[in-house]
């Protein structure tokens, strides 16, 4: 079992305690929290063993889960490389571009595993049509979530449309050609509801728009390809798949058959892939285990979160030249 301590015990950071203790692939070693009096509560009401310091804890494990908030990301992050432990942060990955492309260097430099917990990639539902998503030439994906304070410390295309962006750099198999886009501050201090056009290389046109001041909640991406359509819910884990095939001589009398302008005929018919229930931040840290015991890739590489952070800074940099 790899020996696994946490960096940050806030609300997303005691879930992960709580599931690293649960894998049967890794001892919970214990967590670092800065806040010295709530790391106290955590310890006596939960069980947890707190460490007096990040480096007590990271020389004390195999791997390190950084839950921080985005700002300390980098620090904590290269401090856990340089140390010659393996690598699960949470996204984004950093807060530049710049700090990202530096944790990749230094992985490689100190020959380490690296992960990004973009956790739809583990959503059930994406996971049942990801292998049918194949050359998709339109996308649109909405995000909408509640009005939370505590996500608020960076712009909603890094709070919540980060997701998507990864979800789709998964499946597009282009370049950026191009980024449109807008935001607009609402309640905080940076945007909390936008939208963005990404434009690839090979055609492809992905249209996103995340919102954190919603009545209510939607987490959905459709995507369009030829003869298939093919929509995702990743809130309530569910998909729909619509495909497409030449329409036999002698349809059946319940057969849907449509005809175009050539004259071409083409039955619909629906797909129904199996969902397999999980939870998908459990299984995003077995996967990294895994991948460090099989010596093999893991499922978000750090090159990857890098990608999806340039994408979603080059959406907010275009916010600033409206």
């Amino acid at each position: 079992m790899l020996k696994a301590g946490v960096l940050g015990a806030g609300h997303l950071g005691k879930i992960h305690l709580k599931l690293l203790q649960q894998s049967s692939r890794y001892e919970l070693i214990g967590f670092f929290d800065a806040d010295t009096k709530a790391a106290r509560k955590i310890e006596k009401e939960l069980g947890y063993q707190s460490f007096p310091s990040m480096e007590a804890l990271i020389d004390a494990c195999d791997m390190i889960d950084v839950v921080t908030p985005t700002v300390y990301h980098f620090e904590c992050a290269q401090k856990v490389i340089q140390a010659g432990k393996h690598l699960f942060i949470e996204k984004p990955i950093t807060q530049t571009v710049d700090e990202a492309q530096q944790l990749l260097a230094l992985v490689e430099e100190h020959g380490v595993k690296g992960q990004v917990g973009h956790v739809e990639r583990f959503n059930p539902a994406f996971r049942a049509v990801h292998h049918m998503i194949d050359n998709p030439m339109f996308i649109e994906a909405h995000r909408l979530a509640e009005f939370n304070p505590r996500g608020t410390d960076v712009s909603v295309v890094l709070d919540l449309m980060i997701h998507d962006i990864d979800a789709i750099l998964s499946v597009v198999d282009s370049e950026v050609k191009q980024i449109s886009a807008s935001g607009v501050s609402v309640i905080s201090e940076t945007p909390d509801i936008a939208n963005a056009r990404i434009e690839f290389e090979n055609g492809c046109v992905a249209n996103l728009t995340a919102s954190r001041i919603s009545m209510k909640k939607m987490r959905k991406a459709r995507f369009f390809q030829r003869d298939a359509y093919i929509s995702v819910d990743f809130l309530d884990k569910k998909v729909e798949v619509v495909k497409m095939k030449d329409a036999p001589k002698k349809p059946d009398d319940f057969a849907m058959v449509l005809t175009n302008a050539e004259g071409v005929k083409k039955q619909i018919y629906f797909d129904n892939p199996t969902i397999h229930p999980n939870n998908a931040i459990l299984d995003e840290l077995n996967a990294f285990a895994e991948a460090i015991e099989n010596n093999t890739t893991p499922v978000v590489t750090l090159a990857q979160g890098t990608q999806a952070l340039t994408v979603a800074m080059q959406i907010i940099e275009h916010f600033k030249t409206l």
